[in-house]
């Protein structure tokens, strides 16, 4: 053995020996510090990330949904609410209030304009704020065509303003061979009757 120290080679390496963690460097303890400096930091950027994505609504830890929040004492959408306020408020979302209203106009024809004239005329159509009416007799029909703007008004009052614009009153029909929306020219059915 010569006089140099068994650590150390002849080209001024260092050779480790069992136990040593590597080279004893004057700044090796400044390397830790900014080692965990640097790890520190990208934890916070992650963890300010993750708070970012869950106030957007969503986590990036792989679970579904968003993150639960109180109500309050105060009302809010997802209190319970009655089931007419959300059919009418569905109703209103998805454009089905004017057949509703027609609907109504229809189902509640005794309810909105007396027994009297409901039990001598039925409600046909409304469409586009046309209510026709279809009377049992021709005397009934010159009796609603005098009553006309009384109904109307009437109406108004119960269902709202422009539900129903006008009343077309038609008379008794007796029967038809017209079936469909099609037809042919000419006499029509013979020997029906004999």
């Amino acid at each position: 053995m010569s006089g140099e120290p068994p650590a150390a080679t002849r080209s001024g390496g260092f050779v480790p020996t069992p136990g040593d963690d590597g080279p004893p460097t004057a700044g090796r303890g400044s390397d830790i510090a900014r080692e965990a400096l640097r790890a520190a930091r990208e934890a916070s950027a992650e963890r300010s990330a993750q708070r970012a994505t869950e106030r957007r609504g969503t986590r990036s830890s792989g679970r579904s949904g968003r993150r639960r929040r109180w109500s309050g004492p105060g009302p809010d959408d997802r209190d319970p609410q009655l089931l007419g306020r959300v059919a009418s408020r569905v109703s209103l979302d998805r454009g089905w209030s004017p057949r509703l209203t027609d609907a109504t106009v229809l189902g509640r024809w005794p309810q909105l304009v007396g027994a009297d004239i409901a039990d001598h005329c039925t409600p046909v159509s409304l469409r586009d704020g046309e209510l026709v009416l279809q009377a049992e007799s021709t005397a009934w029909a010159t009796q609603l065509r005098t009553l006309q703007r009384q109904l109307l008004v009437r109406l108004a009052g119960a269902v709202g303003k422009d539900i129903v614009r006008r009343i077309r009153v038609v008379g008794p029909s007796g029967p038809s061979w017209r079936h469909g929306p099609r037809t042919v020219r000419g006499r029509g059915p013979r020997d029906t009757y004999g």
